[in-house]
This record gives structure tokens, sequence and C-alpha cells, in this order.
């Protein structure tokens, strides 16, 4: 492992390279989660995406400070990063620990918060009707389904027949989001930590080009 200034100051600069690249495998994932539609509006997909929105302002400080070798960007860096370790570190745990039931409270929340509008581009999108099961669909919360249970029942001899709910269509949809936020999330975590680490070091290493009284 190479210990010098340059070695280091490179390694740095890299780092924030590859968070770039990170914020934006972050913010496409996110992205990819809240067009589920469903999901839209879950907070901790919004926290994934200002993590990753967040990480590329925090980066191109980092390389403003790793070129400069400026103390005192070097450190307000470091803090941050750190901080946002904390906070990507968390959401992503939460993520990963949510259950299906919890998947399914939170996706009836975001259903909650659509306007009438929206869902019917959701119903119409994947061919379901309503969020679950009602028994009396003059009371559901959710358009009309003549025109989508047509379509669903054409080829069915079912008396009243009905597509399924949305959120049967989706519950694939709505786990491999939250999983793939949550694995991505957690494992570029840690290299934030690292950035911590290398900053620490290449913050307290003189710069052998300048003046020796300069770091003083």
């Amino acid at each position: 492992m190479c210990g010098g200034f340059t070695c280091s100051k490179n390694a740095l600069i890299a780092l924030n390279i590859l968070y770039v690249v990170v914020a934006s495998i972050l913010i496409t994932v996110a992205v990819y989660g809240q067009a589920s539609s469903l999901v839209s509006n879950l907070p901790i997909l919004g926290g994934i995406l200002a993590c990753g929105v967040f990480l590329i302002l925090i980066s191109l400080l980092g390389l403003a400070g790793a070129v400069k070798h400026h103390q005192v960007m070097l450190f307000f860096y470091m803090v941050i990063l750190f901080l946002l370790f904390l906070v990507q570190f968390s959401v992503a745990c939460a993520c990963l620990a949510v259950n299906s039931d919890q998947q399914e409270m939170l996706a009836q929340q975001g259903w909650n918060e659509m306007d009438t509008d929206v869902r019917q581009q959701v119903q119409d999108r994947y061919q379901c009707c309503g969020f679950q099961n009602t028994l009396n669909n003059t009371n559901a919360d959710h358009p009309s389904c003549d025109v989508i249970n047509a379509s669903c029942c054409k080829d069915s001899n079912v008396p009243n027949c009905q597509c399924e709910p949305c959120m049967e269509k989706l519950k694939e949809t709505i786990d491999y989001a939250f999983k793939l936020c949550g694995g991505i999330g957690l494992f570029f975590s840690f290299t934030e930590f690292l950035g911590v680490w290398l900053t620490v070091r290449y913050r307290n290493q003189k710069d052998p080009r300048a003046n020796p009284s300069a770091f003083l």
C-alpha cells in the first residue's frame, strides 16, 4: 500500500470520481423504484435519491480539496462525508429490513396519496383493479374498472370476473426495488467510510513541493 503524498492525493481524487459514478447509480436505482408508481411517494426511496444527489455535490468538494490540498475544504468534506455515510447506511439497512407487510402498508400510503388520474394510469399500465380486493366496488378507492375488467376477462367464463388488485401485480416489483436500493446503498456506503479515512490521512501529510512553513 502506497503511503506517499502523491499516491494519497491520486487515490482521493480517484475515489471521488468513483463517488460520482456511485451517486449516479443510486439516483438511477431510486428513480427506477419510484417509476413503480405505487412506491413513488415512499420516503425511503426518497432518502436514497437525496443521498445520491448530495454525494455528487460532496464529491466535487472533495475533488477541489484533494487537488489543492486545502485543509479547510478537506475538513468539511471529511465531516460531511461521515454524516452522509451514517445516513446512507441507515437508509440502506431500512430498505433491506422492510418485510412484505410493511411494504404493503407503505405502498398503501402511496396509493392513498395519488389522485384519481394517476390511479387510472396505474390500473391501465398493469391491467389491475384497485389496490386490494374490495367487497363493494361502488365504495372502492379506485377509478372505474369496467374497461380494464373487459380486457382481463375477455376469455374468462367466471361470473362477475375482475382484474387482480394492483398490489398483487406490483408485489414483486416493489420488493425488488427495496432490495436493490438497500443492497447498492449498503455496499457503497462503506466506500464513503474509506473516503473519510483516506482524507484524514491525506490532510496530515505534507506537500513536498510546498513551502515547509505553509503546512504549519
